[in-house]
């Protein structure tokens, strides 16, 4: 006998990275299922490659211009409603707060909002809208910081109906796109001898490369003769970024090279990973480094902070001389403070597709929305 195909709608507000990612993560969650996921980009362009590459079973782009997504168009609602009509769908998962808007206003569907960011309930308004419609949303954090934050900014929403998905990773795809060491080292004009230090994120104050700088200039002298640091990135603090380098006297031993492309590819030229971050409300490039079997130190605050507990080292944010103790350990004591296994088990326990689908299905929500 055969199974007759349920449908779930999933809205983005865009395909640009991560979010063609975050699509595809979750439209995932249902493979093996009968459920076929319908996957709707407010904005971009028509691109063939996404309809695999989302793990979607159909995609469709509206290609509105991004400016005329503020504010709720009554032409993108109409839109929006035609399409939850053309099937029986069941669920619609919309990540970021326009695309929830659009499903709530739009249509008649239980709702899973996914929130990727802090601080998306600061405004009352967002809070008031949030709470008129607490009898069929569900709302997604990240991390279990981002659902704390959350709950903290709504009280009075469902304590049921806030809840933690971690973002997730397919792990064999992801080990398969890496470069080698040493092709990446000479992509990235690297020395092969070289121990690397690696940082990858936008220049920004959020991100407190300013705090590695510090930490790497401190430690220096400690660390071993050949010792680079590698920032890739880019951002409105690289020139000052590069003159602070330049007055602690490491300017020679910092290369910047700027923004690259798939930027996890090349995560195998480092020798430890080092996140500065000061709320990071996950941290995709700690589950990129641990798939590279990368040692991470991070920041202890954020959603990062939950990825790297017993499987690396967390030292006070903004703390430059503690990262510099750690620095110095972990070049000299890689053995003992790091451990492949653990890294390898944490991810696939907590960060896999595989992961995030037994975490979604037992949610007592999804149960009642998506019974059979």
């Amino acid at each position: 006998m055969t199974t007759r195909p349920r449908h779930v709608l999933q809205l983005c507000h865009s395909y640009d990275p991560p979010f063609d990612d975050c699509a595809r993560q979750y439209a995932s969650l249902f493979k093996g299922t009968s459920f076929l996921v319908t996957t709707v980009f407010l904005t971009g362009a028509t691109r063939a490659d996404l309809l695999e590459n989302t793990l979607s079973d159909e995609v469709i782009f509206l290609e509105s211009p991004k400016h005329k997504l503020k504010g709720l168009k009554l032409s993108l609602l109409k839109r929006v409603k035609r399409i939850s009509q053309q099937k029986h769908y069941e669920l619609c998962i919309a990540h970021r707060t326009k695309p929830t808007y659009l499903a709530l206003i739009a249509t008649q569907l239980p709702v899973m909002s996914i929130h990727h960011a802090f601080g998306d309930f600061d405004r009352l308004g967002r809070r008031l809208f949030t709470e008129f419609f607490s009898s069929r949303l569900l709302l997604i954090g990240v991390s279990k910081a981002v659902s704390a934050d959350i709950k903290q900014h709504l009280p009075r929403f469902p304590v049921d109906g806030i809840e933690t998905l971690y973002n997730r990773v397919d792990i064999e795809h992801s080990k398969n796109e890496l470069l080698s060491k040493a092709k990446a080292r000479e992509m990235l004009d690297i020395p092969d001898e070289s121990y690397v230090i690696g940082n990858v994120g936008r220049l920004h104050p959020d991100k407190d490369q300013e705090t590695l700088i510090r930490a790497f200039a401190k430690a220096k002298h400690a660390l071993p003769e050949n010792t680079l640091l590698i920032i890739i990135g880019k951002g409105k603090l690289q020139q000052k970024l590069h003159d602070l380098a330049q007055s602690l006297n490491v300017e020679d031993n910092i290369k910047f090279i700027g923004y690259i492309k798939d930027a996890k590819r090349y995560f195998t030229a480092f020798d430890i990973f080092v996140l500065t971050s000061d709320s990071e409300p996950f941290g995709m490039v700690v589950l990129e480094a641990m798939i590279a079997n990368l040692p991470i130190i991070c920041s202890d605050c954020g959603g990062a902070k939950e990825i790297v507990e017993n499987t690396g080292l967390l030292f006070p944010f903004a703390s430059s001389e503690k990262l510099a103790e750690l620095l110095v350990h972990s070049a000299n004591n890689r053995e003992s403070t790091y451990s492949h296994d653990a890294s390898l088990m944490k991810l696939h326990t907590y960060f896999s597709d595989e992961a995030g689908r037994r975490a979604f299905w037992k949610l007592e929500q999804i149960k009642k929305i998506l019974s059979p």
